[in-house]
């Protein structure tokens, strides 16, 4: 037995073919007589091929058609030549067929794939009520088919990588020619060329690769399942990357701003998405500073509570055995454990046990003496604020920060909070997303691109593709509008 990194050094053969295949159970090796009388040999893994294309399109074929060069035979499938045992290796664990003629000495190979997969259905991370309800699969050629059916242009290029030593995933790129600027095209092929890893069995696996700053708890690329998303920012003039066996794509670059859009916000009337935006902007920071103002105000800043609300809180806290810091921590842990088990459960229970646990639990605490009821009333206020934003990434990151700016709060009061949210803005201030601001269009300022902001303005109006992109086509009409 040969080491796999001396493969190259050996030749191509039928008993070494033998030999490298031994203990794989669902390896097929079949010889075969045509007319002619020359025999010819059949490998392939039963399990990665569809075995009825091989009895309908190589075997039939080659026993009843006279003697010829295999490809001249069969005329329905598209054949490689091959002359390494790397290659037949490769072809091998890439559901191919390989066509042996010892007469000639010659080694052909198509691939013949199973179909598997589950069909295509609705999205169950990005849900809308008005618009496609279609998403992505683990299949990656439907995944670019797709897309393709909401981009038919020939200007649409798909460039494939491998990723993973062991793995050899399949990652396909994906741009618009002339109108996504080359220069981020390029950063993006060198990152995807510069992956050096055993195994990646997901795009988010992909994308802590390539991401500029992967100790970041803020995503610099966008994670989707929805193929319209993905046509929409690729007419835009950014990059997809869909990953092999994943149903998530990734979109870059992105900026901050971008993890609190919804594609409905592209369905709505533009007054209604403009209000949810803000909405989901709003919720964010309540949910980040809800708890900590609480906890800062009662162990520090008391004197600035109105006075009938101190009553309140002094007659809730008044048998408590924890101070706010604590009485904050333990149910906000509490809270968390309850939306991990939610999402963990089969769906079925998953809402009753987020209802139930959260209800009971709540109503316990308070008439147990653990948390005041003012806590819980902020308490459910914060949970149901944090799952306003439609990026899965930034609701699990934004509980990380609430616990950071909570042990601020507890130490320093509300100076603690604001420093915290200055370093936070610093933080954001300095990522980029393939080498693109991630604060865009605010800083640095882009102020035509304000259109699609905070606040998403008529389409009618929305002329220009952004500008923070470089895009070699700068407008969306064909002709620019006077």
């Amino acid at each position: 037995m040969w080491k796999s990194s001396e493969i190259n050094t050996y030749p191509l053969s039928l008993d070494v073919l033998k030999t490298m295949l031994a203990g794989i159970s669902e390896a097929s090796i079949i010889e075969r007589c045509p007319p002619s009388g020359n025999p010819i040999w059949i490998i392939y893994l039963d399990t990665l091929v569809d075995e009825a294309r091989i009895n309908e399109s190589i075997l039939k074929p080659l026993l009843t058609l006279t003697d010829s060069p295999v490809p001249e035979r069969i005329l329905n499938c598209k054949f490689t030549e091959i002359h390494t045992l790397q290659d037949a290796e490769k072809q091998l664990m890439r559901a191919a067929v390989i066509v042996h003629e010892p007469a000639l000495n010659q080694w052909w190979t198509t691939v013949l794939p199973v179909t598997l997969g589950r069909p295509v259905g609705k999205s169950e991370t990005e849900t809308i009520i008005y618009g496609p309800q279609d998403s992505f699969t683990e299949q990656i050629d439907q995944n670019i088919t797709l897309i393709r059916r909401r981009l038919p242009l020939s200007t649409l290029k798909s460039e494939q990588f491998t990723a993973g030593s062991l793995s050899s995933t399949s990652v396909s790129l994906l741009y618009i020619e002339g109108l996504t600027n080359t220069n981020l095209i390029s950063i993006t092929k060198e990152k995807l060329a510069a992956l050096n890893y055993d195994i990646f069995l997901d795009s988010g696996q992909i994308g802590v690769f390539i991401e500029d700053h992967a100790n970041s708890l803020f995503p610099q690329l966008q994670q989707t399942d929805r193929p319209d998303q993905c046509a929409y920012s690729l007419a835009m003039g950014k990059v997809v990357i869909l990953v092999d066996n994943s149903p998530f794509a990734l979109i870059g670059p992105i900026t901050f701003f971008h993890l609190f859009q919804s594609p409905e916000d592209y369905i709505h009337r533009w007054i209604v998405a403009s209000f949810l935006r803000l909405l989901r902007f709003f919720s964010f920071f309540l949910s980040l500073i809800l708890i900590p103002v609480y906890v800062a105000l009662t162990a520090h800043h008391y004197q600035m509570i109105p006075l009938p609300l101190l009553f309140v809180l002094i007659e809730s806290r008044s048998k408590l055995p924890f101070t706010p810091f604590w009485e904050g921590l333990i149910m906000l842990v509490i809270l968390e454990i309850i939306k991990e088990a939610s999402l963990r459960m089969p769906n079925k229970t998953s809402q009753t046990l987020g209802v139930v646990g959260g209800i009971v639990i709540g109503q316990a605490a308070v008439e147990a003496g653990f948390a005041s009821k003012v806590l819980i009333v902020l308490l459910g206020v914060s949970g149901i604020a944090s799952f306003l934003s439609p990026n899965y990434q930034i609701s699990k990151a934004n509980t990380v920060i609430q616990l950071t700016f909570l042990c601020l709060a507890a130490y320093f009061g509300i100076f603690g909070i604001i420093l915290g949210l200055i370093v936070l803005l610093a933080h954001l201030n300095g990522l980029t997303s393939l080498r693109e601001p991630y604060l865009a269009p605010l800083t640095p300022l882009y102020f035509k691109d304000w259109k699609d902001f905070v606040v998403r303005v008529n389409l009618h109006w929305m002329e220009t593709r952004p500008s923070y992109l470089k895009p070699l086509k700068k407008w969306r009409y064909s002709r620019r509008r006077r």
